[in-house]
């Protein structure tokens, strides 16, 4: 079986394929295009058309090498210029169109995860705490774990590409705007010094480009044997700021690719080493998007880490599970009549929703579905997208009350089942006791709602038959006609 991963990255945008063979995935493919789409954000921190051309013409090379294979097998995410740019619907309407499948944009933590598994995927097992520094083209990932377990990660919005085009953006370099650049990155990372400090890892690594450029450059200069040192950052700076301008910038093993962004990347390496007390530091490889890989294996089988998460985030706010899972149950049930041919990505995002539809009683039992959407829109959940959490976020904002705040979700059909699959589900499960439904049929279109259910055990049960009443009564209000028969 092949899978395959696309990390549509602030500089460069790569594409993985790997054949998986038991536990482990051996690549069969690699492919990567220097975009610099972290320097196609202008002023207003929109991707401008230029950039998203380049962007699609590099998507559309790799749709190429990706045709075949199924939605299921590949998965593409975008990192920190996605998330930083204003216009990222538009980028990603025709970023998807060009790649030919759908594009996740992750947290910055949720990035620094994935860093960290596919580094250690890469490198051999060992005991050790390990720290992960991955400089990419707008942001940098601190992660310190054991094994494949990412105990602390962060992100910092400094890297090779940003730091540039702020204090090298006319191509001058001198000791001063070094300083300044190198400075700035250390400043962006201090607040992170207790959690990756010297006591608290045992080994540090390079991940991405940076690192590997810094580590080529030493090694073919003489300067180490490809460990990265401080002496040998110190030669590096030196020959930087000696070049006085980015195009004269030569080293052995310098790529031309690299040429432009390596002043940038030095200074938040520099950074790195000087504010967490680092004195050498190894290359690793794989980083996001052999993380990507093997998180796409795991969720294959059954091994879902998002799953996971929402277990955790149940136990965290002490949700009433029993509960959630008669919700989610009746909510599954409907939603498989509506939607029959609905992919399993769909069910999922619902049955998440069910699980967390009242998380919201951590903070409040008025408004709760709105404090629920908060936290689970704006929460670390390892394993999800920002898109996830939002789409999870607006089915829990939805599930009672006023419609008109989801009436652009419910123009697509499928989101409005799952709104009113979860919606019919709480309504009927509102006695918090097991319930046995009668005989029912449920039909909907874009302006039309049809539910029919046995009349005698309707009227057996008053408050539910109000309840339908009044939920028929919210639809009509967003221009869906909702007729309640009884059969």
């Amino acid at each position: 079986m092949l899978l395959a991963a696309v990390d549509l990255g602030s500089n460069s945008f790569r594409l993985e394929i790997g054949r998986v063979d038991g536990a482990h995935i051996e690549r069969q493919g690699y492919w990567k295009e220097t975009v610099r789409l972290a320097a196609g954000l202008d002023d207003s921190n929109r991707l401008t058309p230029r950039a998203i051309s380049s962007a699609c013409e590099t998507l559309a090379r790799m749709n190429e090498r990706l045709r075949g294979m199924s939605a299921r097998q590949v998965r593409a995410v975008g990192t920190q210029t996605l998330r930083s740019a204003t216009n990222i619907d538009q980028f990603l309407m025709e970023a998807q169109h060009a790649l030919g499948f759908p594009i996740e944009v992750i947290a910055g933590r949720e990035e620094a995860r994935l860093v960290f598994e596919g580094c250690m995927h890469t490198l051999p097992p060992s005991p050790q705490r390990r720290l992960v520094v991955d400089i990419g083209g707008a942001s940098t990932e601190l992660i310190v774990g054991r094994g494949f377990n990412a105990e602390s990660a962060e992100s910092f919005k400094v890297g090779c590409v940003n730091t540039t085009l702020r204090f090298f953006k006319d191509g001058l370099i001198d000791r001063g705007s070094f300083k300044r650049a190198q400075v700035a990155a250390g400043a962006a990372i201090e607040e992170a010094i207790q959690q990756f400090s010297r006591s608290q890892w045992d080994e540090a690594f390079g991940s991405s480009g940076t690192a590997g450029a810094v580590s080529d450059i030493l090694r073919a200069e003489g300067w180490s044997d490809g460990t990265i040192t401080s002496d040998g950052l110190l030669k590096l700076r030196q020959g930087i700021i000696a070049a006085g301008e980015v195009k004269r910038i030569r080293f052995a093993a310098l790529k031309p690719e690299r040429q432009e962004v390596i002043a940038g990347g030095a200074a938040v390496l520099s950074a790195v080493f000087e504010v967490l007390g680092l004195t050498e530091m190894r290359t690793a490889r794989g980083a996001l998007r052999v993380g990507v890989l093997y998180d796409l294996l795991g969720r294959r089988e059954s091994r879902d880490l998002r799953d996971a998460t929402v277990e955790r985030l149940q136990n965290r706010f002490e949700v009433d599970r029993t509960q959630a899972k008669r919700v989610a149950k009746i909510a599954l049930d409907t939603f498989a009549v509506l939607a029959p041919d609905a992919d399993e990505e769909h069910v999922k995002r619902l049955a998440w929703a069910a699980a967390l539809h009242e998380v919201g009683f951590a903070i409040s039992h008025a408004d709760y579905h709105k404090h629920g959407a908060y936290l689970v829109a704006n929460g670390d959940l390892a394993g999800f997208s920002t898109s996830d959490q939002e789409r999870i976020a607006l089915l829990i904002v939805g599930q009672r009350g006023n419609l008109r705040k989801v009436a652009v979700a419910l123009e697509d059909p499928a989101r409005a089942a799952k709104i009113l699959s979860l919606r019919l589900a709480i309504l009927l499960c509102h006695a918090r006791r097991d319930v046995t439904l009668p005989r029912w049929s449920l039909r909907a279109a874009r302006d039309m709602i049809d539910m029919a259910i046995d009349g005698a055990w309707l009227a057996h049960h008053p408050l539910t038959e109000y309840l339908l009443q009044e939920e028929a009564a919210q639809w009509d209000k967003v221009g869906v006609r909702f007729a309640l028969r009884t059969l």
